[in-house]
């Protein structure tokens, strides 16, 4: 296949997802994000919360193991070379004020701010990828980020899979406990955010 060929096809993936949006930012490529989280079943089988120094940037734990972060953050580096790890870091310093201060830390922690839920949500929404949450299945598509409540106070993160479940909702891809796993589980706790990634060009 030749270069001019895959750019076409991108372009033509482009228009099919979406285009772009009015401020030239363009959706990624949801199937290659999905299709990143999937590859994670199977390799992270435990859920360690553990906190641990990292590279910078793009450091990361053992992929054997990890939080429901973790599947998020590996899935943007390896379908779309997007370092949340860098990117949260970067706004994080900038605007340290805007960021939730459930842990008490009083400056950025390049090593775990990434990996934190409530600091996740304030950068998506900063970024203008909020939308509505909803009950309603046909309004998460595949590639979406949703954000949930696990009892009695777990904030928890999932991709939304393009495969559906028996009755017709989206699955999610998340490590909840079990590893990386792909499951029918996306209104099965208080949903808290849902976003759709747009990035610059």
């Amino acid at each position: 296949m030749t270069t001019m060929t895959r750019l076409m096809q991108g372009w033509m993936i482009g228009l099919l997802l979406g285009s772009t949006t009015a401020c030239g930012e363009a959706a990624p490529p949801s199937p290659a994000l999905v299709t990143a989280a999937r590859a994670q079943v199977g390799v992270t089988v435990s859920y360690d919360p553990a906190y641990q120094t990292l590279d910078y940037p793009r450091g990361d734990v053992p992929r054997e193991r990890g939080v429901c972060t973790d599947v998020v953050i590996r899935a943007l580096r390896d379908a779309l070379d997007f370092d949340l790890q860098k990117a949260v870091h970067e706004d994080m310093k900038a605007h340290f004020s805007a960021y939730p201060k459930i842990w008490g830390l009083k400056k950025t922690d390049r090593n775990i701010d990434h990996r934190r839920v409530p600091n996740l949500r304030t950068f998506f929404e900063r970024r203008g990828w909020s939308l509505p949450v909803t009950q309603k299945a046909a309004d998460y598509e595949a590639g979406d980020l949703v954000t949930c409540t696990v009892p009695p106070h777990l904030p928890h993160i999932m991709i939304v899979s393009d495969r559906r479940a028996a009755d017709g909702a989206p699955m999610v891809l998340h490590n909840i406990g079990r590893g990386t796993q792909e499951e029918a589980r996306l209104f099965e706790f208080p949903l808290t955010g849902h976003y759709r990634l747009r990035l610059e060009k």
